[in-house]
């Protein structure tokens, strides 16, 4: 089991005609994802040729899940053209749509998520994140598929490269799913999805959750656990040294007051019983002693 993706994922990619599309398509391949068809408007009809692999391009989503029956799309567009991207893949029924790009105005990004939760079908992750993995079955992103393997932990975090941090400090354990939600102040996946996810998935034992100074995404997060979560839960919060007030690099991450602080953070989530590490070694030690 996984939540969100799994063996029977059939991944479309927006921009796979681009470099970083066809670069990632490499590695989602090579991990063993099914990416049956890509979309780059005006250039329908092309085949992308990926070590041995014969991708179909379509000029647009609505097209290419008629003819491939895909059901997730990642999406590698220019900021500039990430909503329209978006709303196709709405438009073209995609159940599960994960948004890579950086730098997305906010404004786009309230439009596309409002427009994805009245479709009732479409399950946004990002943007600006690398998207999810679960090991041996399926990979749609960005994640390094060879550091960890299939196991009982699940993560959720809103930063990638403590994503596949975690991931290899917990390798010899394994995952059943990896998200990376990302850290931009409007995202459509949140940790409170991902952990309702977790809790009811059977394979999964235990659930790593980190997060990062700014905003109030954990303290809403460990006011969920408290109520909703019986599996045991670590944590880690990024940004325990730095300076009040100051700006970090995700749009989200800004600090004021005692609010949005790492400690405040630690605090909300230890009262929910949560154990938290000051770093991502000794969060992953902790949840060694849990397991």
């Amino acid at each position: 089991m996984a939540i969100f993706l799994d063996g029977n994922s059939r991944i479309l990619v927006q921009g796979i005609t681009g470099s970083e599309g066809t670069k990632h398509t490499k590695r989602m391949l090579a991990s063993g994802s099914q990416v049956v068809a890509g979309v780059t408007p005006g250039k329908g009809g092309q085949t992308v040729e990926i070590d041995g692999h014969a991708i179909p391009v379509f000029n647009s989503v609505q097209e290419a899940r008629a003819a491939t029956h895909a059901n997730v799309s990642v999406v590698f567009v220019p900021p500039k053209f990430t909503k329209g991207a978006v709303i196709e893949a709405v438009d073209g029924k995609i159940e599960l749509v994960v948004v890579i790009t950086e730098g997305v105005p906010v404004h786009d990004s309230a439009e596309f998520f409002a427009y994805a939760q009245a479709s009732k079908h479409t399950r946004l992750i990002g943007p600006n994140c690398p998207g999810l993995i679960s090991p041996g079955l399926s990979n749609a992103g960005i994640i390094p598929a060879d550091i960890t393997k299939k196991g009982p932990v699940g993560l959720v975090s809103k930063s990638g490269t403590l994503t596949y941090q975690m991931m290899y400090e917990l390798r010899d354990l394994g995952f059943s799913t990896c998200i990376g939600i990302g850290g931009d102040p409007i995202i459509g996946t949140t940790h409170i999805d991902a952990l309702r996810a977790f809790e009811v998935d059977p394979e999964t034992k235990v659930i790593v959750m980190i997060g990062e100074i700014g905003g109030d995404a954990e303290e809403r997060a460990a006011a969920f656990i408290k109520e909703h979560v019986t599996k045991p839960v670590v944590g880690y919060v990024a940004g325990f040294t730095a300076p009040e007030g100051k700006t970090m690099g995700h749009a989200g991450a800004i600090v004021s007051g005692s609010s949005g602080t790492a400690q405040a953070k630690k605090e909300a989530l230890e009262a929910a019983g949560v154990r938290v590490g000051k770093t991502p070694s000794e969060t992953a030690r902790l949840l060694r002693e849990i397991l």
